[in-house]
């Protein structure tokens, strides 16, 4: 087991009790976030995680942790590959046994792979911003290693076009907009989610 894989590990068996949920429910599976950089995942999945009293988890940071290094700079030396890699091998072992809410990174979705472990051990949830929004959060920020481009914004634009029909094979889809709260984003994370009872049990 690599270096990452221990630290997702170590996670996992953190998260494994999970807690009781909250006042919304018991949660059976757990709940991944995913969508375009910018659509709200850590922040509504912290906020999501809290309201059900259960653990959040970050592949990102588990892949970062584990490391020492930061995505870009995992970018710069050892190249996207590599960490498509080990970002599949972190989100695996952190749905083998935790039950919580999981946000990932961008790309994730995009693996055949990926999809299938996340939806046979958990539920994805596709935070689903349009352009605008999107950039709008970005922008100002240079974390973004696949935005280090000359033209951030026509990037940005190319891969929200490749990756959209990917994401639109997420188990739910919850609208993301400039207007809503992240308490509000939790209140629509929690409706789609009572169509799914088994991966929320709703309160008797």
């Amino acid at each position: 087991m690599s270096e990452i894989e221990h630290s997702a590990a170590a996670s996992s068996a953190n998260a494994r009790a999970g807690g009781p949920a909250g006042g919304s429910g018991r949660l059976k599976k757990t709940i991944v976030m995913v969508g375009m950089m910018g659509a709200g995942k850590t922040a509504v999945g912290r906020a999501l995680a809290a309201r059900l009293g259960v653990p959040f988890l970050d592949s990102d940071h588990e892949i970062e942790s584990a490391a020492n290094m930061t995505i870009p700079e995992i970018f710069a030396r050892d190249g996207e590959a590599f960490f498509r890699k080990k970002e599949a091998q972190v989100i695996a072992r952190l749905l083998e046994d935790a039950r919580g809410v999981l946000s990932t990174g961008g790309g994730a979705f995009l693996s055949a792979a990926n999809r299938r472990t996340i939806s046979d051990k958990g539920v994805a949830i596709w935070l689903n911003a349009d352009l605008p929004v999107l950039w709008s959060r970005v922008r100002h920020r240079d974390t973004r290693p696949l935005l280090k481009t000359p033209d951030p914004q026509a990037t940005l634009r190319d891969l929200y076009d490749q990756r959209v029909p990917f994401y639109a094979e997420a188990d739910l889809v919850v609208v993301s907009d400039a207007q809503t709260s992240v308490e509000g984003m939790v209140d629509r994370v929690l409706a789609a989610l009572a169509t799914r009872p088994d991966v929320l049990e709703p309160e008797e």
